[in-house]
């Protein structure tokens, strides 16, 4: 069937309630050759995109598989994606045409990367490739800070650890020689080296010549590590993509297999990125790129503005072929003023090139507002130090909410260049908790110091013990402190609850049960004059180790049935024996772990009054912050064994491993932030937020908390990396002051309705020169003349593009269970896989056949 003679692109525009703009339909129809898309905010890019996915697809005959759509998060990927089967599902109902983009590549880079590492069109001769494992950010840290990296620095080096260390303190210009500083300065140069794709010799060559030895000493690191991890079939973010495009080059065939590429932020990406962009549109050179200058934010993360600036150039280096420019100017977000105020901000500084030829950001934008209102939307605190500035932005948020201008707290977003370790911030907060206002804000310090991280740590330490404190001093000392404080936190709440108290025991109990069995099991083994590694024969070895002296009867069973026997037996006769750590391991271990443990503790009355809070539409926060708990507990687990078996409860193993290494790590990096899909900002909050946090979003009313931040100068990893990479760059001395400038662009083109500058004074205040003139320049209206009762009422906005629900995963399970919805798929909670199953004690004694199956086929990922 011909679609286009049953229905046209302008007749689903209309179904679908939206009317383009004259560039935003230009850029859905242009589907031939290089494209090149200058989007400013509120410019509705992401509709543009989905759009002229539709018109590729529906009208053109594009098969979804053939269409590569790289966005910045999973988020924008899966509103992409829930958008598309909304239009694609109208167009099925009128032609009876089905649609399937299961196949099609919509996601992250990252994630589209591992896609084509696994996907035979993309490597030679089509044969199957095994995917690597990816390490994230935090994998990467405790990698890098783990003992064995330090003991592999002292025998490839031929130095001293600590001494080493001491140098690199001097050679990154860091304020500390730990450990833990040595390693991020590490993991920081190490992703520049593979995001710049540098090659490791010609870094080598550099140094020698620049008779850099700490460089060169860095380079024989970084070579390890990328042997290390290949060995291993393990890959960072930064060399995912390498082996993305080296698999890439293998073949000529992988440049025809999209017939279009669309890259969204295309100015947050880096150099290896564009390589692989530009490799996969060589053959049909269908490459649209989609993105604003003024808004890239992610150079400490290797990104390249020029790769946006200079497309045009490079589009006719690599695809021989100048780009189509369209530029999307109309903001449909904000109102007059605010587009005004962050249009002016922009040119508070010369981006004038020192040769004079050109300007070191696309110029002549030409921003326009949609809305036409002369409204005053745009406010400044009263001059005033830091302290009256935050009683008096409380008492306004206060009047916002009792006044009913906003529907939730939520809607007024406190935007910051940084968040921790600033008396500003915490002044605010505080402000505001005085005014009763709730404030969500996990990254004005560390996670882990919030109420709820506090309350189910400190009774995971009651359970599983935490490491013994030695005479500490800095940051161990600090740790150890709170390590106290969580132990005292749980002490009360179990002396508040019988029933905690209890639970806490008898999960002790179990643990000990468990410890003092394996210990007495080795005894056995020893006694018999075995090994752990010998190869077990039930024959041989189950009557003894049966009969070993006071071991529980949860442990004998443990040991096995004649089934088990059975099966065992089988494994001797194929070559894939267990062992006797193996056997002992399985008869010796409790049926939870450490993610099941947190489920069983959110049922008692302090966390469950949480979950009551977030389903009576009061207070989000506790929840959200439980949700992220989850993520933590399930990435530990990733990383360890997740079983919890004797042989990790004696000499304190476990407790060793989790508190003194695992949260002793989150403490020191100060984890805190986990994206979630769905609500990103509890209700019943006022979020404080980073303003590289707030990218992307918008908000009805924003509040620049801080209108400056301190130049720290170039920084050093900038320095290092420049000389080796080839092409032209921004001048190192400006970066600061062009890199702030784009903040705070992005910080002022969030607000909606209302943005909010403080104006800040006094000693110790930093207020950017660009600011200073814009107060000036623009005569804002300050708070105390607002009449708050002529502002417009703010109304929660339907999303531009619907979401798509499973009847699967999203309608049965809430029939199911309405808390289990709530909890699972609007919070972002990880369940726990929990190995239940696998183990015969909490479920029917029949479970125990499908056990022993499936142990036949995992026993050697058991330890």
């Amino acid at each position: 069937m011909e679609i286009s003679s049953t229905i046209t692109l302008e007749d689903l525009f209309e179904m679908h309630d939206f009317t383009p703009n004259k560039g935003q339909k230009e850029s859905i129809e242009s589907l031939e050759g290089p494209l090149f898309l200058m989007a400013g905010p509120g410019s509705g890019k992401t509709r543009v995109l989905l759009w002229r996915a539709v018109n590729a697809i529906v009208f053109h005959s594009i098969a979804p598989e053939k269409i590569f759509l790289s966005t910045f998060t999973e988020k924008a990927a899966k509103q992409l994606k829930d958008g598309l089967q909304s239009i694609l599902g109208t167009v099925t109902n009128i032609t009876g045409v089905p649609f399937d983009i299961s196949r099609m590549y919509v996601g992250t880079v990252h994630s589209l990367c591992q896609r084509v590492i696994a996907d035979r069109r993309f490597v030679k001769h089509r044969s199957r490739v095994k995917p690597p494992v990816l390490m994230d950010e935090l994998d990467q840290y405790f990698f890098i800070n783990s003992s064995s990296f330090w003991k592999t620095v002292e025998e490839l080096l031929h130095v001293d650890e600590s001494e080493w260390r001491s140098e690199m303190k001097q050679y990154f210009s860091k304020r500390s020689a730990s450990r833990h500083e040595t390693t991020l300065s590490l993991i920081s140069i190490f992703n520049r080296f593979s995001e710049e794709n540098l090659q490791i010799e010609n870094i080598i060559d550099y140094a020698l010549n620049r008779q850099d030895e700490s460089l060169q000493q860095i380079a024989k690191l970084y070579e390890w590590y990328k042997q290390r991890l290949q060995s291993t079939n393990m890959v960072d973010f930064a060399l995912l993509q390498q082996r993305a495009y080296s698999q890439l080059r293998e073949s000529d065939h992988t440049t025809f297999e999209f017939e279009h590429i669309i890259i969204d932020e295309f100015q947050d990406t880096n150099r290896i990125q564009e390589q692989i962009f530009f490799r996969l549109a060589k053959g049909n050179k269908n490459l649209c790129v989609v993105g604003d200058d003024d808004q890239a934010l992610y150079r400490f993360r290797g990104a390249t503005v020029e790769n946006f600036v200079q497309f045009p150039q490079r589009s006719e280096l690599y695809l021989q072929t100048p780009p189509k420019e369209i530029k999307l100017n109309i903001n449909y977000r904000s109102k007059k003023r605010i587009v005004t105020t962050y249009t002016s901000f922009i040119d508070k500084i010369s981006w004038v090139r020192e040769d004079g030829e050109g300007y070191y950001r696309l110029s002549e934008k030409n921003i326009q507002p949609y809305q036409k209102d002369n409204d005053f939307s745009v406010f400044t605190t009263t001059p005033a130090k830091s302290e009256d500035v935050a009683t008096e932005l409380a008492q306004f948020v206060k009047k916002l909410i009792d006044e009913k201008k906003v529907e939730d707290p939520n809607q007024i977003a406190f935007l910051f260049p940084a968040l921790k370790n600033n008396v500003h911030v915490k002044r605010v907060k505080k402000a505001l908790e005085d005014q009763g206002i709730n404030v969500y804000a996990p990254r004005a310090g560390r996670f882990l110091e919030v109420e709820e991280a506090k309350a189910m740590f400190g009774i995971l330490t009651k359970i599983v013990g935490k490491p013994a404190r030695h005479d500490f001093s800095g940051a161990y000392k600090d740790y150890h402190d709170w390590l106290d404080e969580i132990e005292g936190i749980a002490k009360k709440l179990m002396e508040e609850d019988e029933r905690l108290e209890r639970f806490v025991r008898e999960k002790v109990d179990e643990l000990n049960r468990c410890k003092d069995d394996y210990i007495r099991l080795l005894k056995t083994v020893s006694d018999n004059g075995w090994t752990l590694n010998d190869v077990y024969v039930p024959q041989v070895h189950k009557r003894t180790l049966s009969n070993t002296p006071l071991i529980s009867q949860t442990t004998l069973r443990g040991l096995g049935t004649n089934r088990l026997d059975k099966i065992i037996e089988q494994r001797i006769e194929s070559g894939k024996p267990f062992t006797v750590q193996y056997i002992l391991n399985r008869a010796n271990s409790v049926d939870w772990n450490i993610l099941d443990l947190f489920y069983r503790i959110c049922g008692f009355p302090y966390f469950s009054h949480m979950f009551k809070l977030a389903e009576n539409g009061e207070d989000e926060g506790p929840i959200s912050n439980l949700s992220m708990i989850s993520e933590y507990l399930a990435r530990y687990m990733e990383q360890s064994h997740s079983m919890l078996t004797g042989a990790r409860l004696i000499e304190d193993r476990l407790s060793n491993d989790f508190f003194g290494r695992y949260v002793y790590g989150l403490f020191r990096i100060g984890e805190s932030e986990v994206e979630n899909e769905e609500t990103p900002f509890p209700k019943g909050r006022v979020p404080f937020l980073t303003i590289h946090q707030s990218k992307g979003l918008e908000f009805p009313y924003v509040v620049l908390g801080s209108p400056g931040r301190r130049n720290r100068g170039v920084p050093r990893v900038e320095e290092l990396v420049r000389p080796l990479v080839e092409g032209e760059s921004e001048p190192l001395e400006r970066v600061s002051e062009f890199d702030t400038m784009r903040l705070f662009y992005v910080a002022l083109s969030r607000a909606e309705n209302g943005l909010i500058l403080t104006n800040l004074r006094g000693q110790g205040q930093v207020v950017d020169p660009a600011f200073r003139e814009l107060f000036a320049e623009m005569d804002y209206p300050i708070i105390p003349d607002i009449d708050i009762s002529k502002l417009p009422n703010v109304q929660v906005k339907e999303d531009e593009i619907p979401k798509v629900y499973s009847y699967t995963s999203d309608y049965l399970l809430y029939l199911n269970c309405g808390r289990n919805y709530m909890v699972f798929k609007k919070y972002g909670f990880v369940p726990s896989r929990s190995q239940t199953m696998l183990f015969g004690n909490l479920v029917h004694q029949t479970i125990e056949d499908i056990h022993n199956k499936i142990i036949s086929m995992r026993g050697e990922s058991v330890e």
